[in-house]
């Protein structure tokens, strides 16, 4: 089962916006650090584009980390599975063959790189990395107990840390709090969750 969330970025505006919007929810970890300083574990999220060309940004970093092959990978689960593109709002967990990080969770937040600013792409791509973390712990003997994400978005996306931070925050607080119940009374508290900072409507 996931146990614990590791929010990392190497600018401490991000990680006091994580503090901030992450408050009082269990098992967060905030890491002011760059993916390649990070302690062993379970399970890295990239967030990259539908299209798993991994050539810059964080997704550089990772690959430049396992290796070139693991693009290969994950373009071909890509082929395989989505037909070449992969939507946002999916997410696919792959072996890494690194005991350091064994997991990685590709989940686009993206069609192509660009602005996702004022959208609610950042929280659909923090949903579906988690629902995949999830399956796979239903289905696998080695478990993901610790996944580390970056701050979602945030690079070509153009989408600030707070806003990011936010989103990310109610991906994980709905994960943690599932309903016990599906009627419109729920989904309008949902889509208030994702598309309100306050009484400020940010997404549209």
């Amino acid at each position: 089962m996931l146990q614990a969330l590791w929010l990392i970025h190497p600018d401490e505006a991000a990680c006091e916006a994580f503090r901030r919007r992450f408050a009082g929810l269990p098992g967060v970890r905030v890491v002011r650090a760059r993916f390649e300083e990070l302690e062993p574990h379970d399970c890295f999220v990239t967030a990259g584009n539908a299209f798993g060309i991994m050539t810059a940004g964080i997704d550089a970093a990772v690959v430049q980390y396992f290796g070139e092959p693991l693009m290969g990978r994950v373009q071909h689960r890509i082929m395989d599975e989505y037909f070449g593109e992969q939507p946002v709002g999916t997410a696919f967990v792959l072996e890494t063959g690194r005991e350091a990080v064994p997991f990685l969770c590709h989940a686009p937040t993206m069609r192509v790189p660009g602005g996702i600013d004022g959208t609610d792409k950042v929280y659909s791509a923090t949903w579906a990395a988690i629902l995949a973390i999830h399956a796979h712990n239903r289905a696998a003997d080695r478990k993901i107990e610790v996944a580390a994400f970056p701050a979602m978005g945030t690079g070509f996306g153009g989408v600030t840390f707070d806003e990011a931070a936010r989103q990310m925050a109610a991906a994980y607080r709905h994960f943690l709090e599932p309903p016990h119940r599906l009627d419109w009374d729920f989904v309008v508290e949902r889509q208030r969750a994702i598309q309100y900072d306050g009484d400020r409507q940010v997404v549209r």
